[in-house]
């Protein structure tokens, strides 16, 4: 079992209604005191998930960071897919780390796409040859770029639960083939929109894992599918940031073997590693993390963020 997340913090003119591994939802309440149904503010918190579990010890600004980041990608992004930003206008208690978004449907699906074979991907494929049944070429090593970014997605599992493969046949039986295509081609859109940006700041992003939710209020518009295809579909939470994807420095790419990160790998692999003392098939929960470890993983990410956005974080 995971570790329950901490309790969200109490805003006034807000109704919590769910706190996640990472993020806290709230809706704004109206003059009457009624939970508005249009929006919500969105506040990311500085929990760190690994394995499935929320971890002990959060990372100072991490969640400033996440909504930072993904703010910058959502303008990189516009004319690819229409995002959940409605306003920045939000509490002071959350400033920074907040955003006030349109309330969607969500697709129920986790949309991964990889332009690289490495994590979960390369353990299936080891197996099996292929990817959430995409077969891959014979011989490929970890850190090897695919011929073609693939859409690898899974299931989103409860708080705790493990993330299951997908193929494509099964997130059409889910969500209806039309909704699955889109899904598919803006996942790949974006990583491969998010590459061509990155690789000029010396950083590949190996996958990335997004989240969208259907607009049903909204007009249909091209950049989420043609006229008449259904609502319009619309990016939400967070996007291409180091915890939904790999960020590796550019100029140290070498396949054959675990590349270094900007990303939460970083945590994973102090967690796996005999220092933790952890077993992570033991059923127990991760132990905190150290300050050395805190701090690094701290600096991975502000740098990732200084480094994509050539802006100063703080």
């Amino acid at each position: 079992m995971t570790a329950a997340p901490s309790q969200a913090p109490e805003l006034p003119g807000f109704a919590p209604v769910y706190s996640g591994k990472v993020r806290d939802l709230y809706a704004p309440l109206d003059g009457s005191g009624v939970p508005r149904e249009d929006v919500l503010l969105l506040v990311a918190s500085d929990r760190l998930s690994a394995f499935d579990y929320i971890l002990a010890t959060p990372i100072p600004d991490k969640g400033a960071v996440l909504t930072q980041l993904s703010l910058w990608w959502f303008e990189q992004l516009e004319d690819v897919v229409p995002n959940h930003v409605v306003s920045l206008d939000v509490p002071a208690e959350v400033a920074g780390r907040a955003t006030l978004v349109r309330r969607l449907q969500m697709v129920p699906v986790e949309c991964i796409a990889r332009a690289y074979l490495t994590g979960g991907g390369l353990e299936e494929y080891a197996r099996v040859g292929s990817v959430s049944g995409v077969p891959l070429a014979n011989g490929l090593v970890d850190g090897d770029r695919l011929a073609e970014t693939v859409f690898t997605p899974t299931t989103k599992a409860p708080v705790g639960e493990h993330d299951l493969p997908m193929t494509t046949d099964e997130v059409v039986d889910l969500v209806g083939a039309g909704v699955a295509e889109r899904v598919d081609v803006m996942t790949r859109r974006i990583l491969a929109r998010g590459n061509e940006i990155a690789v000029e700041r010396g950083i590949i992003i190996a996958d990335t894992k997004v989240e969208f939710g259907l607009d049903l209020a909204g007009d249909r518009n091209s950049a989420s599918g043609s006229a008449g295809s259904g609502p319009a579909i619309v990016l939400a939470d967070e996007v291409l940031t180091p915890d939904s994807s790999r960020f590796w420095p550019a100029d140290a790419w070498e396949p054959g073997h675990p590349q270094e990160s900007f990303d939460k790998q970083y945590v994973r692999d102090w967690l796996t590693s005999s220092a933790s003392g952890w077993d992570r098939r033991s059923g127990e929960p991760p132990p905190p993390l150290p300050e050395d470890v805190v701090a690094r993983t701290r600096a991975k990410y502000v740098e990732a963020y200084e480094r994509l956005t050539g802006r100063r974080f703080g």
